[in-house]
C-alpha cells in the first residue's frame, strides 16, 4: 500500500478540535461503492480507492480511540495507532467475505491500539497473564457499570465485584485501578472554545447526521460477519457433517436424531457423535478464522 502521507493526522500542535473537523469532510460510503473500491484494490492494488476506503473511515478510527482515553497517553498518538490499524485493515480487506469494511476493520484498530498501550504502560510487561490484560483493559467500564467511576480507592465491595466478574484477584484490582486513576482527560471540553448557544462537545464531531454513522455500521453488520465467520468455517467439514450440523444446530426447529437415523441409515448414536465432532471442528476452525482476521487475540 502507497504512503499516506497525505492524511490528515492528529498532532498537539494542531489541536484535536481540528482534526476531527477535517475528518468530517470525507463523506462515508454505500455498500456498493465501498465493495468496488475494495475490489479495484485487491485485484489492481489501486492506491486511490485504498485512500478512500481509509478516509471514510477515520472517524470510526477516532471513536474507537476514545474509549482508551483513560491510560494517561496522548490522544494524539492513541489516533494515530488507531489509523495505522485501519490501514491494515484496508489492506487486507476482502469484500467478498460478505461483511463491511467498518466490522472488519474495528478488530484490527483496537488490536493496534492496545499493542500501542500495552508497549507504553510500564505495570504490563512480559509474563502479564491474559487475565490481568483483560482488567487493564475492562477496569473502566466494570467500574462504570456498578457506578463506581468516580471513587478513588474502590470500596472493599466493589473490588471483590470486579475481581470475580474479571476473573483476577482483589489485590490486582486495587493495584490496577491506582495506576490507572488520575489518568483520564475529559471528552466534554467545547469544540472552539465558545460558550453560546450551538457550541458542542468535542466528541460529537465523530457523529454524523446521517443515519449511516459508525455504531450503525456495526450494529448492521456485526450479524453479517458472524454469518460469514460461519460459512467460512462450516468449509472444514465434509457433506454430511454440515448437513446434520445445520438440520440439528441452524435451523429455528432442529430435525430430531430419529428422522436423520432413517435418512443416513444409521443408528441415533451415530448421528449424535457425529452432531457433536462436526461442532466441534467447526467451533475450532472458527476461533482460528477469528485470530487470522483480527477478531480475538491468539491464546
Amino acid at each position: 500500500m502507497s504512503s499516506y502521507s497525505n492524511l490528515p493526522a492528529p498532532s498537539p500542535e494542531q489541536g484535536l478540535n481540528r482534526y476531527l473537523q477535517e475528518i468530517r469532510k470525507f463523506p462515508m460510503l454505500e455498500p456498493e461503492e465501498e465493495y468496488m473500491l475494495a475490489k479495484r484494490w485487491v485485484e489492481d492494488q489501486d492506491s486511490e480507492a485504498a485512500h478512500k476506503m481509509v478516509t471514510s473511515h477515520l472517524r470510526l478510527a477516532a471513536k474507537i480511540a476514545m474509549g482508551y482515553r483513560g491510560y494517561g497517553l496522548p490522544q494524539a498518538e492513541v489516533i494515530s495507532e488507531a489509523n495505522v490499524g485501519l490501514m491494515q485493515a484496508v489492506k487486507r480487506f476482502d469484500p467478498e467475505k460478505g461483511f463491511r469494511l467498518a466490522t472488519y476493520a474495528m478488530w484490527w484498530i483496537r488490536a493496534s491500539i492496545q499493542e500501542y498501550v500495552l508497549r507504553s504502560w510500564s505495570l504490563v510487561k512480559l509474563g502479564t497473564t491474559s487475565a490481568q490484560k483483560k482488567l487493564f483493559f475492562n477496569l473502566r467500564k466494570a467500574k462504570n457499570r456498578i457506578g463506581a467511576l468516580e471513587e478513588g480507592d474502590l470500596r472493599p465491595e466493589n473490588v471483590k465485584r470486579i475481581a470475580n466478574d474479571l476473573g483476577v484477584t482483589e489485590k490486582e484490582v486495587i493495584s490496577m485501578n491506582r495506576r490507572l486513576s488520575g489518568g483520564d482527560s475529559s471528552l466534554n471540553s467545547v469544540v472552539g472554545g465558545g460558550d453560546g448557544e450551538g457550541t458542542m462537545e468535542w466528541q460529537d464531531w465523530l457523529e454524523d447526521e446521517d443515519a449511516n454513522t459508525a455504531e450503525d455500521y456495526e450494529a448492521k453488520d456485526e450479524m453479517e460477519g458472524r454469518r460469514a465467520l460461519l460459512a467460512e468455517a462450516m468449509e472444514v467439514l465434509n457433506e454430511r457433517e454440515q448437513d446434520i450440523l445445520a438440520k440439528r444446530r441452524l435451523q429455528d426447529k432442529a430435525v430430531t436424531l430419529e428422522e436423520l437415523s432413517g435418512e443416513y441409515s444409521v443408528s441415533r448414536e451415530r448421528i449424535r457423535q457425529i452432531e457433536v465432532r462436526a461442532f466441534e471442528k467447526l467451533q475450532k476452525r472458527m476461533q482460528e478464522l477469528a485470530v487470522e482476521q483480527g477478531m480475538l487475540e491468539d491464546a
